[in-house]
């Protein structure tokens, strides 16, 4: 029996290419990959005092991002503005593989997560959150000892 390599795929693309060999829906049948036009990749790491929150946005400064958090929910938006310049008279485009427009994605935040105290950077493209933990909810060592009525 052959061993095949499972990769983590995206569903939503693979419907996207289905309808669009199919031509069922056109090309304007809003699909979760396309409904805002593009969306950052994002990664949340976890410490043991916080929950840190990193999005790919290259092309992007912090004046095209707004990050917000409202009834514990975590939301970053922006819009990517597409950068075409006109080539050489006659000339044409080959492949354009580059996504443009707004974008939005919500998270919602544990309980442990102080909102108040949340914080953002943003340096070469990666938009950094961090969400510090309530103190409650960091893991602490208990001392095992002998019982009260020893």
């Amino acid at each position: 029996m052959a061993i095949t390599r499972w990769t983590n795929r995206n569903p939503w693309r693979e419907f996207d290419a289905l309808t669009h060999r199919l031509g069922l829906f056109g090309d304007d049948f809003p699909t979760p990959s396309r409904a805002g036009g593009w969306l950052p990749a994002v990664n949340v790491e976890e410490t043991a005092d916080e929950l840190v929150l990193t999005a790919e946005l290259p092309g992007l400064t912090e004046e095209h991002v707004e990050v917000e958090v409202e009834n514990n929910i975590l939301t970053l938006r922006g819009e990517k503005e597409e950068e075409r310049t006109e080539g050489e008279p006659g000339g044409k485009v080959h492949l354009w593989e580059r996504s443009y427009g707004s974008f939005q994605r919500s998270f919602t935040l544990p309980r442990t997560v102080r909102a108040d105290q949340i914080s953002a950077d943003f340096e070469h493209g990666i938009l950094t959150v961090r969400m510090p933990k309530a103190p409650e909810a960091k893991s602490r060592r208990i001392t095992i000892g002998t019982p009260a009525d020893s």
